[in-house]
């Protein structure tokens, strides 16, 4: 793979895997004496599960793929083989992909009654996610727009 190809691929793969990996890092916040208790709670929503072991092994290959991904862009943009322009639009990115991951973590939570932090994260973080990612749209439209496509990742 050429690094004309790599580094758009690099792009991806950070912004689907910064989710996937802060999921899997916070853990069920359903509180363990509830769990204890064997008491029937109530979710907003279930938790997709692939079973313990799947569960481990996707977040583990997205804690990964995170930490392999950063260095190497962050490589790009020293040597200015990526433009330090797109960095502008990955970080809006990322920061919504950890509030995404949170956020999905807040509304799987186990709870007796309503799940009320499932309600805040629908009326205070989507509208931060909307413009999070909107920022991010509207740069990278810039960037692709304002140079020929053959110049955009590197010289």
């Amino acid at each position: 793979m050429t690094l004309r190809k790599a580094l758009p691929a690099a792009m991806i793969a950070l912004v689907f895997a910064v989710p996937v990996a802060t999921w899997w890092l916070v853990g069920d916040l359903t509180d363990p004496e509830l769990l204890a208790e064997h008491i029937e709670l109530d979710y907003a929503y279930r938790a997709v599960s692939l079973g313990a072991a799947a569960d481990r092994v996707l977040g583990m290959l997205a804690c990964l793929i995170v930490a392999g991904t950063v260095p190497f862009l962050a490589w790009a943009s020293i040597t200015r083989r990526l433009r330090a322009g797109w960095w502008l639009v990955l970080l809006p990115l990322i920061v919504a992909g950890h509030l995404s991951g949170l956020a999905a973590r807040v509304a799987t939570a186990g709870v007796i009654g309503a799940n009320i932090g499932a309600g805040l994260v629908l009326l205070l973080g989507l509208p931060v996610l909307l413009v999070l990612v909107s920022i991010a749209g509207v740069i990278a439209f810039y960037l692709l727009r304002s140079e020929p496509q053959p110049a955009v990742f590197g010289k």
